[in-house]
């Protein structure tokens, strides 16, 4: 798994890659807390070139999700496939976590 981060207001952070946890998920967490710090308090997570995710993935986007909350903010997600969609709604992670088909739709929603 790979991300970047884009600063705009929300920030968006595009990952890439299976999304299956280990130290690529603690860096992840880490640059959440540092846009929480840096006063983001909306974040949207772009799924949109992840083809699998497991439950340490899942885990990752609920901590990411907490640390939000927490600050009074909000993490959205855009652009997850079928399999991740499935595997939300499976987990109830669906009426967690705000989805939008696109970065674009997330977008314009957190406007």
């Amino acid at each position: 798994m790979t991300f970047s981060i884009d600063h705009n207001n929300p920030a968006v952070i595009a990952v890439a890659g299976h999304v299956i946890g280990g130290a690529e998920g603690m860096q992840f967490s880490q640059a959440i807390g540092e846009l929480v710090r840096g006063g983001e308090r909306c974040v949207i997570v772009d799924l949109a070139l992840v083809p699998v995710m497991n439950s340490s993935g899942l885990g990752m986007l609920v901590g990411a999700s907490s640390t939000l909350r927490s600050a009074g903010g909000l993490l959205v997600v855009a652009g997850a496939n079928e399999k991740i969609t499935a595997l939300f709604k499976m987990t109830r992670l669906d009426s967690v976590l705000p989805q939008y088909a696109t970065r674009e739709e997330a977008l314009a929603a957190s406007q």
